[in-house]
């Protein structure tokens, strides 16, 4: 039988960490055939050529919020640019299924304010279901990337107790409502089981979301429930992610783990919060995992591999500072309403020093870390006077004023009716010695693109890009072997994808082609190609030549060629 796809003269990095060589691939019927010397006819089949360019298995990105999305935009944009061919969403406790018609509002409005989620981009959310099996059928001949998604902690609490779920804990009854509402999404192929206590995810309404409400027994009684099929995996925030795990949450994760008999992802491992890098807690996280082995629970930490880099404005408002009350309150107020307040000199008194002693008690809202004033940049002027300020952070330019640092982004965005634009760039020498420390752990999975979110500052789509150029090509902490098995093999036996990330023959053809010399970040702008014409920001990579997914390309040279290959992917499914 003849091949569909040949990919030809291409140096293959197959994802098992052995050493690349040269060879051709042969697909049929989206499967991998051959590797090597083709043996079967390859007349007919459509060839890419890929001499000059190594050819991996594509990308899984382990942690993104692209459920929603996927309605309106098959292909996972921007993700799909950079190689990925698989996208696990449904993260954090929330998944867009299961929902009923009268809860659509309540849970757009969730995903708007826990990930910075656009409501008018989500209005274009197509409701083709409700239940979780619903959803998946409702994708299938309609993706262009592969999907797998958690079955989310407040989703389902919502779907069981109607607004109660934000009120209070679940009776018995009710937790064995939710406990068939996991099973039935386990059996209809979900990746696992997502659930949240993080201080700082509020809902649309500025309320804890629905699984902050649970008590530990439904928690592990759901997680349990998840165990009890084939496979997958667990992603779960404890409350104390936000600070440092705490012994509490360090034991219940250990309960979890071996309860549950799958693997538990958190986020944030030995730093201040679940995005921070593992710094003066990383000896202790170390420990930890350690003794987690030891028991018998397996524990990931997800390890966001490249440095923030998010734009905002006064003008348009952050919420980077959440987790400062008197910032918090000024962010979103009308234009003339925020020019008062800064005018007001016992406002300015409030805000001086409040960034420096941010919220930290749930019950008063949230606990988000704002950023530090050594990482906030002056982005943008308007003015010439700032011009001397440009690419220069707060903390810089306070010290040669003589001015509380408040003060000057303050006066600065003042100034220039607001329009000033500021950076948060966290790439430090002391981020980097930490990221560099705590990635070679097995414990901690490269990634975090955290994709579908948060585009209204950023798009972390780009983080397999930055991680092979400046990890793998120019720090060479990894060979290129092992980069590759990190962002590919690695992330498919922890969520247990047993056909996925490897160039073998019998695995799904999910192939990434990039050049070696040029592959890496590009450019990251804004756009407005999202429903009702809502701008984000899209990050675009550099040498990427093809993405293909079950063997068919869905980006040739940073164009998508309008396929759509992608398939639902469950745990433990050949």
């Amino acid at each position: 039988m003849a091949y569909d796809l040949i990919v030809k003269n291409g140096i293959v990095v197959d994802g098992t960490g052995l050493a690349r060589r040269r060879g051709d691939i042969g697909v049929r019927a989206g499967r991998i055939v051959d590797v090597g010397h083709l043996t079967e006819s390859v007349a007919g089949a459509r060839v890419v050529e890929a001499d000059g360019l190594f050819v991996a298995p594509g990308i899984i990105d382990a942690h993104t919020h692209y459920d929603p999305q996927l309605t309106f935009d098959a292909w996972a944009t921007s993700s799909c640019y950079h190689g990925v061919t698989t996208v696990l969403a449904g993260n954090c406790g929330f998944s867009i299924a299961p929902t009923r018609e009268r809860d659509r509002d309540f849970i757009s409005r969730m995903f708007a304010r826990v990930e910075g989620m656009s409501p008018v981009a989500l209005s274009g959310v197509e409701w083709d279901f409700e239940s979780f099996p619903e959803f998946f059928a409702a994708r299938r001949d309609r993706l262009g990337v592969n999907l797998a998604c958690y079955v989310g902690h407040s989703t389902v609490r919502r779907w069981v107790m109607g607004p109660d779920a934000s009120e209070r804990e679940a009776t018995s009854d009710e937790v064995e409502q939710m406990r068939r509402v996991v099973a039935e999404s386990m059996d209809a192929g979900a990746a696992g089981f997502s659930s949240s206590h993080a201080p700082t995810q509020l809902d649309g309404d500025g309320r804890p979301i629905p699984s902050r409400f649970a008590g530990v027994d439904e928690l592990r009684a759901l997680v349990a429930e998840a165990g009890r099929h084939h496979g997958g995996s667990v992603s779960y925030l404890p409350a104390s992610s936000i600070g440092g795990l705490d012994h509490d949450d360090k034991e219940l994760l250990v309960e979890l783990g071996v309860d549950s008999r799958l693997p538990i992802v958190i986020q944030g491992l030995g730093g201040r919060n679940k995005v921070d890098a593992p710094t003066a807690g990383w000896p202790e996280a170390e420990a930890f995992l350690g003794d987690a082995a030891r028991r018998g629970a397996a524990i990931f930490s997800l390890l966001r591999n490249h440095p923030f880099d998010r734009a905002f404005s006064l003008e348009s408002g952050t919420q980077l500072y959440d987790g400062v009350p008197a910032w918090a309150a000024l962010m979103f107020l009308s234009h003339d309403e925020k020019l008062a307040r800064l005018r007001d000199p016992g406002v300015r008194d409030e805000l001086r020093d409040a960034v420096d002693h941010p919220n930290k008690d749930a019950s008063k809202g949230s606990t988000l870390p704002p950023p530090h004033w050594h990482v906030v940049f002056v982005d943008e002027v308007t003015e010439p006077q700032h011009e001397k300020f440009l690419k220069r952070s707060i903390k810089d330019i306070a010290a040669e004023l003589g001015k509380a640092p408040a003060d000057v982004l303050l006066d600065i965005a003042l100034d220039s009716d607001l329009r000033t634009v500021f950076r948060w760039e966290n790439k430090t020498p002391e981020w980097e010695d930490a990221v560099r420390e705590s990635q070679r752990h097995p414990s901690m999975i490269v990634g975090v693109s955290d994709g579908g979110a948060h585009l209204d500052r950023d798009d972390g789509s780009d983080w397999s890009s930055y991680f092979l150029r400046f990890w793998v090509f120019d720090r060479r902490l990894w060979t290129v072997e092992e980069g590759v098995r990190q962002m590919t093999q690695v992330p498919a036996a922890l969520c247990g994808f047993a056909d996925r990330g490897m160039v073998l023959p019998g695995y799904a053809a999910d192939l990434f082609l990039f050049d070696p010399d040029t592959v890496g970040p590009g450019t990251k702008k804004q756009v407005t190609d999202f429903p009702g014409g809502e701008a984000r920001y899209s990050a675009r990579p550099e040498g990427v030549h093809a993405t293909i997914v079950n063997g068919r390309p869905i980006v040739v040279d940073g164009e998508l060629t309008g396929e759509l290959p992608g398939a639902i992917v469950s745990p433990g499914v050949r």
